[in-house]
């Protein structure tokens, strides 16, 4: 009976403990960025990692309306306990209905420009001591282009180290071989006109009229050309059991900037969960389970990088 006794009264100060390991507060930086500012307690001028999701309408946690994982979510608040501070946000794109923003004047240079005013505001705040961009997937080359506006070290999670023409294609010659070529043929119409029109319909969420001049201006950007003029640390992280980027695209980016750092983590997938094996489905099911706890190798190799950058 005392032993019941015992496990009873240390739950809730176990409880108590993780829960006031870090503080969150939510912040508008301008009429397109609302996110949450995760910072460990007690500790003053630390670094802060500022995350930038992948495509898609993706929110501050990393989730859309069909996929919840929580991965943002759990890498926060993981680099808080370690003492770093973190920022996650919305994609503008969330707020397109209510700022009456058309998806055809939609272009990637927006996002750009989001990452870019979130350093401003917080480098304005000095409240910390480095801060390091964090980028997933569509959301490293944002931080490749936005770097050089004052980021001290840059993380690419899952990014790609070729144009987002050649990933679509190569993705599409996986899932339906039959319209790699016709995918082939209008990202080459797109880029020689500006615009596609002889796609087959089973593309129309990748052409569709509304949506091509976003691609345009995201189709320009090389993002191993662009990590290639940055001078700053680099962190280039993949996972083996990534069915949506391959290593293959990690070491593009490592080869164009050598100096950089590449970790590749074995059994890794995108929303950085362990996966053994190659079942497709597990992997998948994978991106809805939010429960499920982040690869044991992601957490570590981050806090390294982080705490290691020179000021």
């Amino acid at each position: 009976m005392k032993k019941i006794l015992l496990i009873f009264l240390l739950i809730p100060i176990e409880f108590y403990s993780q829960e006031s390991a870090f503080q969150e507060e939510e912040l508008n930086i301008n009429q397109f960025i609302d996110g949450t500012l995760t910072q460990p307690n007690s500790i003053n001028n630390s670094p802060l990692v500022i995350f930038i999701q992948g495509s898609g309408p993706t929110d501050r946690n990393g989730n859309q309306s069909m996929m919840k994982s929580d991965f943002a979510k759990k890498i926060a608040h993981q680099l808080a306990d370690e003492g770093i501070a973190s920022f996650r946000f919305d994609k503008r794109i969330f707020k397109m209905n209510k700022l009456k923003i058309k998806e055809e004047d939609l272009r990637f240079e927006d996002f750009v420009e989001d990452v870019e005013a979130i350093m401003s505001y917080f480098k304005g705040k000095e409240n910390f001591s480095k801060i390091i961009l964090a980028g997933h997937s569509e959301g490293s080359l944002l931080g490749i282009l936005a770097a050089d506006q004052g980021a001290d070290a840059l993380i690419s999670l899952a990014g790609a180290g070729r144009s987002i023409d050649n990933i679509v294609v190569d993705q599409i010659g996986k899932q339906a071989p039959g319209l790699q070529q016709n995918t082939r043929e209008s990202f080459d119409e797109l880029m020689e006109k500006g615009s596609t029109s002889n796609y087959n319909p089973a593309l129309g969420s990748i052409f569709r009229p509304s949506v091509q001049p976003y691609m345009v201006s995201w189709i320009k950007y090389d993002p191993a050309e662009e990590i290639a003029e940055l001078e700053i640390p680099v962190l280039i992280v993949q996972g083996t059991a990534d069915i949506q980027v391959q290593t293959s695209e990690a070491e593009i980016l490592h080869e164009a900037l050598p100096n950089s750092e590449l970790k590749i983590i074995p059994d890794m997938n995108h929303v950085f969960r362990e996966i053994k094996g190659n079942d497709a489905l597990v992997n998948t099911k994978s991106y809805n389970e939010p429960n499920r706890p982040l690869h044991p190798d992601l957490i570590p190799i981050l806090v390294e990088f982080v705490k290691n950058i020179e000021k």
